[in-house]
Protein backbone atom coordinates (compact mmCIF):
# COMPACT_ATOMS: atom_id res chain seq x y z
CA UNK A 1 0.00 0.00 0.00
CA UNK A 2 0.92 3.83 -1.12
CA UNK A 3 2.10 5.13 2.49
CA UNK A 4 2.18 9.30 2.56
CA UNK A 5 3.62 12.01 4.88
CA UNK A 6 1.42 14.30 5.62
CA UNK A 7 1.69 18.02 7.07
CA UNK A 8 -0.67 18.69 10.02
CA UNK A 9 -0.93 22.79 10.06
CA UNK A 10 -2.47 24.08 13.15
CA UNK A 11 -4.52 26.69 12.40
CA UNK A 12 -3.82 30.03 13.84
CA UNK A 13 -6.46 30.92 16.78
CA UNK A 14 -8.59 33.95 17.21
CA UNK A 15 -6.80 35.07 19.86
CA UNK A 16 -3.49 35.27 18.44
CA UNK A 17 -1.18 37.88 20.00
CA UNK A 18 1.92 38.66 21.75
CA UNK A 19 2.61 38.31 25.42
CA UNK A 20 6.61 37.81 25.56
CA UNK A 21 5.81 34.34 27.08
CA UNK A 22 8.38 31.85 26.39
CA UNK A 23 12.03 32.80 27.63
CA UNK A 24 14.38 31.86 25.69
CA UNK A 25 12.72 32.40 22.23
CA UNK A 26 14.17 35.99 20.95
CA UNK A 27 11.58 36.69 18.60
CA UNK A 28 8.82 35.83 21.38
CA UNK A 29 10.71 38.19 23.92
CA UNK A 30 11.47 41.32 21.28
CA UNK A 31 7.71 41.75 20.38
CA UNK A 32 6.35 41.06 23.44
CA UNK A 33 2.76 43.51 24.06
CA UNK A 34 2.38 44.66 20.35
CA UNK A 35 -0.54 44.86 18.85
CA UNK A 36 -0.88 41.85 16.54
CA UNK A 37 -3.12 40.74 13.58
CA UNK A 38 -4.99 37.28 14.09
CA UNK A 39 -7.01 37.76 10.87
CA UNK A 40 -3.98 38.37 8.94
CA UNK A 41 -2.11 35.82 11.00
CA UNK A 42 -4.85 32.69 10.18
CA UNK A 43 -4.64 34.28 6.39
CA UNK A 44 -0.73 33.65 6.23
CA UNK A 45 -0.76 30.44 7.69
CA UNK A 46 -3.48 28.98 5.01
CA UNK A 47 -1.38 30.96 2.29
CA UNK A 48 0.95 28.57 3.36
CA UNK A 49 -0.66 25.62 3.32
CA UNK A 50 -1.73 26.24 -0.27
CA UNK A 51 1.51 26.70 -1.78
CA UNK A 52 2.10 23.41 -0.22
CA UNK A 53 -0.52 21.96 -1.94
CA UNK A 54 0.58 23.27 -5.39
CA UNK A 55 3.45 21.41 -4.35
CA UNK A 56 2.04 18.17 -4.36
CA UNK A 57 1.78 18.06 -0.35
CA UNK A 58 -0.85 16.07 2.11
CA UNK A 59 -1.91 18.30 4.63
CA UNK A 60 -4.12 18.20 7.22
CA UNK A 61 -5.14 20.70 9.95
CA UNK A 62 -5.77 20.75 13.60
CA UNK A 63 -7.92 23.43 15.35
CA UNK A 64 -7.09 25.79 17.92
CA UNK A 65 -7.64 25.52 21.47
CA UNK A 66 -10.31 27.65 23.33
CA UNK A 67 -8.33 30.48 24.51
CA UNK A 68 -9.35 32.45 26.99
CA UNK A 69 -8.99 29.51 28.81
CA UNK A 70 -11.15 30.54 31.37
CA UNK A 71 -10.98 26.90 33.32
CA UNK A 72 -7.52 27.70 33.47
CA UNK A 73 -8.02 31.02 35.58
CA UNK A 74 -11.27 29.62 37.41
CA UNK A 75 -8.26 26.93 38.81
CA UNK A 76 -6.50 29.44 39.81
CA UNK A 77 -8.45 31.05 41.97
CA UNK A 78 -10.66 33.40 39.78
CA UNK A 79 -14.55 33.13 40.11
CA UNK A 80 -17.80 34.36 39.04
CA UNK A 81 -18.99 34.88 35.70
CA UNK A 82 -16.70 34.65 32.63
CA UNK A 83 -16.52 38.21 32.29
CA UNK A 84 -15.68 39.01 36.18
CA UNK A 85 -12.91 36.46 35.82
CA UNK A 86 -11.26 37.83 32.96
CA UNK A 87 -11.88 40.91 34.17
CA UNK A 88 -10.36 40.30 37.49
CA UNK A 89 -7.42 38.59 35.70
CA UNK A 90 -6.69 41.42 34.37
CA UNK A 91 -6.27 43.45 36.79
CA UNK A 92 -4.75 41.33 39.81
CA UNK A 93 -2.75 39.15 37.66
CA UNK A 94 -2.29 39.82 33.73
CA UNK A 95 0.49 37.57 33.26
CA UNK A 96 -2.03 34.62 33.93
CA UNK A 97 -4.35 36.02 31.85
CA UNK A 98 -1.90 36.28 28.71
CA UNK A 99 -0.76 32.36 29.65
CA UNK A 100 -4.61 31.74 29.34
CA UNK A 101 -4.80 33.69 26.54
CA UNK A 102 -1.83 32.29 24.01
CA UNK A 103 -2.28 30.80 20.69
CA UNK A 104 0.43 29.01 21.23
CA UNK A 105 -1.05 25.45 19.92
CA UNK A 106 -0.66 26.45 16.78
CA UNK A 107 2.72 25.88 16.51
CA UNK A 108 1.80 21.89 15.85
CA UNK A 109 5.47 20.57 15.99
CA UNK A 110 5.23 20.78 19.89
CA UNK A 111 1.75 18.98 19.87
CA UNK A 112 3.70 15.45 20.08
CA UNK A 113 6.23 13.13 18.99
CA UNK A 114 4.81 10.84 16.16
CA UNK A 115 5.92 7.57 14.99
CA UNK A 116 5.01 5.27 11.83
CA UNK A 117 3.60 1.95 11.93
CA UNK A 118 6.77 0.83 10.05
CA UNK A 119 8.88 1.86 12.86
CA UNK A 120 6.96 0.70 15.66
CA UNK A 121 7.31 -2.40 17.65
CA UNK A 122 3.54 -2.86 16.85
CA UNK A 123 3.03 -2.06 13.65
CA UNK A 124 0.88 0.79 14.87
CA UNK A 125 1.08 4.48 14.78
CA UNK A 126 1.70 6.21 17.60
CA UNK A 127 0.89 9.54 19.86
CA UNK A 128 2.84 10.85 22.59
CA UNK A 129 1.60 14.54 23.50
CA UNK A 130 4.58 16.93 24.52
CA UNK A 131 4.20 17.90 28.32
CA UNK A 132 5.46 20.92 27.51
CA UNK A 133 6.11 21.87 31.35
CA UNK A 134 8.45 24.69 30.57
CA UNK A 135 6.17 27.01 29.99
CA UNK A 136 3.16 27.51 31.79
CA UNK A 137 0.98 28.97 29.01
CA UNK A 138 1.87 25.78 27.21
CA UNK A 139 1.47 23.61 30.05
CA UNK A 140 -2.07 23.58 29.72
CA UNK A 141 -2.58 22.25 25.96
CA UNK A 142 -1.28 18.56 26.27
CA UNK A 143 -4.93 17.43 27.52
CA UNK A 144 -6.91 18.96 24.84
CA UNK A 145 -4.07 18.15 22.35
CA UNK A 146 -4.60 14.82 23.74
CA UNK A 147 -8.45 15.02 22.58
CA UNK A 148 -7.31 16.20 19.06
CA UNK A 149 -5.02 13.30 18.39
CA UNK A 150 -7.98 11.09 19.60
CA UNK A 151 -10.63 12.27 17.45
CA UNK A 152 -8.53 12.83 14.31
CA UNK A 153 -6.61 9.35 14.88
CA UNK A 154 -9.55 7.39 16.51
CA UNK A 155 -9.36 3.76 15.78
CA UNK A 156 -7.62 1.42 18.50
CA UNK A 157 -6.30 -1.54 15.78
CA UNK A 158 -4.21 1.48 13.54
CA UNK A 159 -3.40 4.41 16.59
CA UNK A 160 -1.63 4.34 19.88
CA UNK A 161 -2.45 7.05 22.08
CA UNK A 162 -0.53 7.65 25.04
CA UNK A 163 -0.27 10.08 27.97
CA UNK A 164 1.87 13.20 28.41
CA UNK A 165 5.04 12.25 30.14
CA UNK A 166 4.93 13.31 33.57
CA UNK A 167 4.98 17.29 33.63
CA UNK A 168 8.54 17.54 35.91
CA UNK A 169 11.58 19.62 35.02
CA UNK A 170 13.46 15.91 34.31
CA UNK A 171 11.16 14.44 31.87
CA UNK A 172 10.36 17.89 29.95
CA UNK A 173 8.87 17.23 26.41
CA UNK A 174 8.96 19.34 23.75
CA UNK A 175 7.47 17.05 21.07
CA UNK A 176 8.58 16.86 17.47
CA UNK A 177 10.45 20.02 17.71
CA UNK A 178 13.36 18.43 18.56
CA UNK A 179 12.98 15.04 16.94
CA UNK A 180 13.49 14.12 13.73
CA UNK A 181 13.25 10.64 11.36
CA UNK A 182 14.95 10.00 8.58
CA UNK A 183 14.38 7.71 5.87
CA UNK A 184 14.83 6.03 2.36
CA UNK A 185 11.04 6.32 1.55
CA UNK A 186 7.74 6.60 4.45
CA UNK A 187 7.35 3.03 3.83
CA UNK A 188 10.46 2.00 4.41
CA UNK A 189 12.17 1.76 8.63
CA UNK A 190 13.97 5.13 9.36
CA UNK A 191 16.47 6.51 11.78
CA UNK A 192 14.84 8.81 14.83
CA UNK A 193 17.25 11.39 15.78
CA UNK A 194 16.25 12.96 19.23
CA UNK A 195 17.55 16.11 20.46
CA UNK A 196 18.50 17.00 24.22
CA UNK A 197 19.86 19.85 26.49
CA UNK A 198 19.22 18.61 29.44
CA UNK A 199 20.02 15.25 31.93
CA UNK A 200 20.12 13.84 34.89
CA UNK A 201 23.86 14.13 36.54
CA UNK A 202 25.00 16.50 33.61
CA UNK A 203 27.40 18.55 34.53
CA UNK A 204 26.90 22.47 35.16
CA UNK A 205 29.83 23.18 32.62
CA UNK A 206 27.55 21.21 30.05
CA UNK A 207 24.53 23.52 30.70
CA UNK A 208 23.20 26.79 29.02
CA UNK A 209 24.14 29.69 31.51
CA UNK A 210 21.62 32.06 29.69
CA UNK A 211 18.30 30.48 29.10
CA UNK A 212 17.24 26.79 30.48
CA UNK A 213 17.10 24.00 28.24
CA UNK A 214 13.55 22.63 27.54
CA UNK A 215 13.82 18.83 26.41
CA UNK A 216 15.75 16.07 28.57
CA UNK A 217 17.44 12.97 27.31
CA UNK A 218 15.04 11.11 29.78
CA UNK A 219 11.94 12.05 27.98
CA UNK A 220 13.19 11.39 24.64
CA UNK A 221 14.87 8.05 26.08
CA UNK A 222 10.80 7.60 27.23
CA UNK A 223 9.04 8.35 23.76
CA UNK A 224 11.70 6.07 22.11
CA UNK A 225 10.37 3.03 24.25
CA UNK A 226 6.88 4.01 24.89
CA UNK A 227 6.62 3.64 20.65
CA UNK A 228 8.20 0.68 20.59
CA UNK A 229 11.31 1.96 18.59
CA UNK A 230 14.20 -0.49 17.57
CA UNK A 231 18.25 1.01 19.41
CA UNK A 232 19.35 0.57 16.10
CA UNK A 233 16.94 3.30 14.97
CA UNK A 234 17.31 5.52 17.72
CA UNK A 235 20.03 8.36 18.02
CA UNK A 236 19.96 10.38 20.99
CA UNK A 237 21.92 13.54 20.44
CA UNK A 238 23.44 16.43 23.16
CA UNK A 239 22.41 20.30 21.74
CA UNK A 240 24.82 22.61 22.40
CA UNK A 241 24.67 24.46 24.52
CA UNK A 242 25.77 27.66 23.62
CA UNK A 243 22.97 27.61 20.83
CA UNK A 244 20.71 27.14 23.49
CA UNK A 245 22.16 30.37 25.01
CA UNK A 246 21.62 31.65 21.56
CA UNK A 247 18.53 31.70 21.40
CA UNK A 248 18.03 27.88 20.49
CA UNK A 249 15.02 26.49 22.33
CA UNK A 250 14.33 23.88 20.14
CA UNK A 251 16.32 22.06 17.81
CA UNK A 252 14.23 22.54 14.91
CA UNK A 253 15.91 26.25 15.17
CA UNK A 254 19.15 24.75 13.69
CA UNK A 255 18.44 21.52 11.85
CA UNK A 256 15.52 20.75 9.42
CA UNK A 257 15.57 16.59 7.54
CA UNK A 258 13.51 14.62 5.36
CA UNK A 259 14.27 11.61 3.77
CA UNK A 260 18.19 10.81 3.09
CA UNK A 261 19.03 14.36 3.63
CA UNK A 262 20.08 16.25 6.83
CA UNK A 263 20.36 19.80 6.70
CA UNK A 264 22.21 21.49 9.91
CA UNK A 265 24.17 24.62 11.16
CA UNK A 266 27.86 23.74 12.65
CA UNK A 267 26.41 24.92 16.15
CA UNK A 268 24.03 21.99 16.13
CA UNK A 269 24.83 19.67 18.48
CA UNK A 270 27.52 19.47 21.21
CA UNK A 271 29.58 16.26 19.70
CA UNK A 272 28.71 16.92 16.29
CA UNK A 273 31.37 14.59 14.65
CA UNK A 274 30.19 11.38 17.31
CA UNK A 275 26.82 11.80 16.37
CA UNK A 276 27.11 12.24 12.56
CA UNK A 277 29.29 9.51 12.84
CA UNK A 278 26.26 6.89 14.91
CA UNK A 279 23.67 8.50 12.25
CA UNK A 280 25.72 6.63 9.17
CA UNK A 281 26.32 3.32 11.18
CA UNK A 282 22.69 2.90 12.32
CA UNK A 283 21.86 4.55 9.12
CA UNK A 284 23.83 2.01 6.93
CA UNK A 285 21.87 -0.74 8.44
CA UNK A 286 18.87 0.42 7.19
CA UNK A 287 19.65 1.29 3.44
CA UNK A 288 22.28 1.16 1.10
CA UNK A 289 21.58 4.87 -0.19
CA UNK A 290 23.96 7.44 1.50
CA UNK A 291 22.89 9.52 4.70
CA UNK A 292 23.74 13.17 2.84
CA UNK A 293 24.73 15.62 5.33
CA UNK A 294 24.40 19.12 4.33
CA UNK A 295 26.30 21.83 6.89
CA UNK A 296 26.20 25.25 7.22
CA UNK A 297 29.17 26.38 8.53
CA UNK A 298 29.26 29.57 11.23
CA UNK A 299 31.41 31.23 9.29
CA UNK A 300 29.31 31.35 5.92
CA UNK A 301 25.89 32.25 7.75
CA UNK A 302 26.36 33.33 11.72
CA UNK A 303 24.18 31.48 14.05
CA UNK A 304 23.03 34.92 14.82
CA UNK A 305 21.71 35.52 11.41
CA UNK A 306 20.52 31.64 11.43
CA UNK A 307 18.29 32.63 14.75
CA UNK A 308 16.94 35.86 13.05
CA UNK A 309 15.82 34.20 9.84
CA UNK A 310 14.59 30.70 10.89
CA UNK A 311 16.36 29.08 7.94
CA UNK A 312 16.64 26.10 9.51
CA UNK A 313 13.19 26.46 10.92
CA UNK A 314 11.89 25.83 7.59
CA UNK A 315 9.67 23.11 5.76
CA UNK A 316 11.98 20.25 3.74
CA UNK A 317 9.64 19.07 1.59
CA UNK A 318 9.95 16.05 -1.34
CA UNK A 319 8.77 16.78 -4.97
CA UNK A 320 9.29 13.17 -6.55
CA UNK A 321 11.56 12.01 -8.64
CA UNK A 322 14.40 12.66 -5.71
CA UNK A 323 13.91 16.21 -5.75
CA UNK A 324 13.04 18.55 -2.61
CA UNK A 325 11.82 21.96 -1.84
CA UNK A 326 12.75 24.41 0.78
CA UNK A 327 9.98 26.51 2.17
CA UNK A 328 11.46 28.94 4.12
CA UNK A 329 10.43 32.24 6.00
CA UNK A 330 10.61 34.99 3.56
CA UNK A 331 12.81 37.15 6.31
CA UNK A 332 15.58 34.60 4.65
CA UNK A 333 15.32 37.24 2.00
CA UNK A 334 16.59 40.00 4.25
CA UNK A 335 19.42 38.98 5.76
CA UNK A 336 22.51 39.02 3.65
CA UNK A 337 24.47 35.39 4.48
CA UNK A 338 21.41 33.61 4.38
CA UNK A 339 20.08 35.03 1.13
CA UNK A 340 23.57 34.28 -0.50
CA UNK A 341 23.45 30.64 1.15
CA UNK A 342 20.25 30.18 -0.78
CA UNK A 343 20.94 31.00 -3.55
CA UNK A 344 23.85 28.22 -3.78
CA UNK A 345 21.47 25.49 -2.02
CA UNK A 346 20.98 23.69 -5.32
CA UNK A 347 24.32 23.19 -5.83
CA UNK A 348 25.50 22.46 -2.56
CA UNK A 349 22.79 20.01 -2.23
CA UNK A 350 24.06 18.32 -5.19
CA UNK A 351 20.61 19.26 -6.64
CA UNK A 352 18.64 17.12 -4.02
CA UNK A 353 16.81 20.85 -3.06
CA UNK A 354 16.02 22.16 -6.25
CA UNK A 355 13.37 25.05 -5.22
CA UNK A 356 13.44 27.52 -2.59
CA UNK A 357 9.56 29.27 -1.37
CA UNK A 358 9.56 31.99 1.28
CA UNK A 359 5.93 33.05 2.29
CA UNK A 360 5.13 35.62 4.40
CA UNK A 361 4.69 34.30 7.98
CA UNK A 362 5.59 37.78 9.90
CA UNK A 363 2.44 37.26 12.28
CA UNK A 364 3.82 33.67 13.75
CA UNK A 365 7.54 35.02 12.78
CA UNK A 366 7.35 37.48 15.29
CA UNK A 367 6.23 35.03 18.01
CA UNK A 368 9.14 32.83 16.98
CA UNK A 369 7.51 30.06 15.30
CA UNK A 370 8.20 29.57 11.17
CA UNK A 371 7.26 27.16 8.86
CA UNK A 372 8.11 23.96 10.23
CA UNK A 373 6.72 25.16 13.64
CA UNK A 374 3.49 25.50 12.63
CA UNK A 375 3.48 21.77 11.37
CA UNK A 376 3.74 17.80 13.28
CA UNK A 377 4.41 15.02 10.05
CA UNK A 378 2.56 12.15 10.22
CA UNK A 379 3.32 9.01 8.33
CA UNK A 380 0.31 7.22 7.27
CA UNK A 381 -0.75 3.86 5.12
CA UNK A 382 -3.59 3.85 2.93
CA UNK A 383 -5.31 2.29 5.47
CA UNK A 384 -3.97 4.30 8.74
CA UNK A 385 -5.60 7.59 6.65
CA UNK A 386 -8.97 5.53 5.44
CA UNK A 387 -9.11 5.32 9.38
CA UNK A 388 -8.40 9.03 9.82
CA UNK A 389 -11.55 11.33 10.30
CA UNK A 390 -12.09 12.86 6.94
CA UNK A 391 -13.29 16.18 7.51
CA UNK A 392 -9.45 17.44 8.66
CA UNK A 393 -7.15 16.92 5.38
CA UNK A 394 -6.98 20.11 3.80
CA UNK A 395 -8.43 20.22 -0.50
CA UNK A 396 -9.54 23.20 -2.44
CA UNK A 397 -12.69 23.37 -1.04
CA UNK A 398 -12.08 22.99 2.74
CA UNK A 399 -9.15 25.80 2.21
CA UNK A 400 -11.67 28.28 0.46
CA UNK A 401 -14.50 27.39 3.72
CA UNK A 402 -11.54 28.21 6.35
CA UNK A 403 -10.57 31.35 4.36
CA UNK A 404 -13.92 32.34 4.75
CA UNK A 405 -14.63 31.11 8.55
CA UNK A 406 -11.56 33.27 9.53
CA UNK A 407 -12.45 36.36 7.60
CA UNK A 408 -15.99 36.12 9.12
CA UNK A 409 -14.79 35.65 12.43
CA UNK A 410 -11.28 37.12 13.11
CA UNK A 411 -10.41 40.35 14.60
CA UNK A 412 -7.97 42.65 12.04
CA UNK A 413 -6.46 43.95 15.69
CA UNK A 414 -6.05 42.99 19.05
CA UNK A 415 -4.41 44.88 21.90
CA UNK A 416 -3.20 43.25 25.18
CA UNK A 417 -6.22 44.92 27.02
CA UNK A 418 -8.60 43.25 24.68
CA UNK A 419 -8.02 39.90 25.77
CA UNK A 420 -10.45 40.42 29.25
CA UNK A 421 -12.86 41.42 26.92
CA UNK A 422 -15.71 39.24 27.14
CA UNK A 423 -16.48 39.83 23.41
CA UNK A 424 -13.67 38.31 22.38
CA UNK A 425 -14.55 35.08 24.50
CA UNK A 426 -17.86 34.89 22.32
CA UNK A 427 -16.38 35.54 19.05
CA UNK A 428 -13.88 32.92 19.54
CA UNK A 429 -16.46 30.38 21.27
CA UNK A 430 -18.86 31.31 17.71
CA UNK A 431 -16.05 30.37 15.80
CA UNK A 432 -14.51 27.69 17.04
CA UNK A 433 -18.45 26.00 17.40
CA UNK A 434 -18.34 26.36 13.62
CA UNK A 435 -14.90 25.37 12.98
CA UNK A 436 -15.77 21.62 14.41
CA UNK A 437 -18.88 21.15 12.04
CA UNK A 438 -16.70 22.53 9.13
CA UNK A 439 -14.36 19.67 10.08
CA UNK A 440 -16.80 17.41 10.85
CA UNK A 441 -15.43 17.10 14.94
CA UNK A 442 -18.26 16.96 16.68
CA UNK A 443 -18.91 18.68 20.48
CA UNK A 444 -14.94 18.98 21.06
CA UNK A 445 -14.47 21.71 23.37
CA UNK A 446 -15.96 22.28 26.82
CA UNK A 447 -17.99 25.01 26.41
CA UNK A 448 -19.76 22.85 23.44
CA UNK A 449 -20.31 19.81 25.70
CA UNK A 450 -21.52 22.17 28.50
CA UNK A 451 -24.31 23.75 26.36
CA UNK A 452 -25.02 19.87 25.09
CA UNK A 453 -25.44 18.55 28.47
CA UNK A 454 -27.98 21.51 29.03
CA UNK A 455 -29.96 21.11 26.29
Amino acid sequence: MNTLEYSFDGLVGPTHNYAALSQGNLASMQHGNQVSHPKEAALQGLTKMALLRRLGIHLGVFPPHERPSVSFLRSLGFSGTDEAVLRRALKEAPFLLACASSASAMWTANSCTMSPSVDSADGKVHFTPANLASKLHRSIEPSFTSEILRTIFPRSDHFVHHAPLPASDSMGDEGAANHTRLCPGQKERGLHLFVFGKQQGMRLAETPRVFAARQSKEASESIARLHGLPSGQTVFAKQSAHAIDAGVFHNDVVSVGNENLFFYHESCFENEAEVVEEMKIKWAALSKEPLVFLKVPEAEVPLSDVIRSYLFNSQLVSLGHGKMALIAPSECEEIGSVKAFLQSLESRSGGRISEVHTPRLRESMQNGGGPACLRLRVVLSEAERAAALPGVFLDDALTRRLETWVKTHYRDELKPSDLADPQLLLESRTALDELTQILGMGSLYGFQKSNSGHA
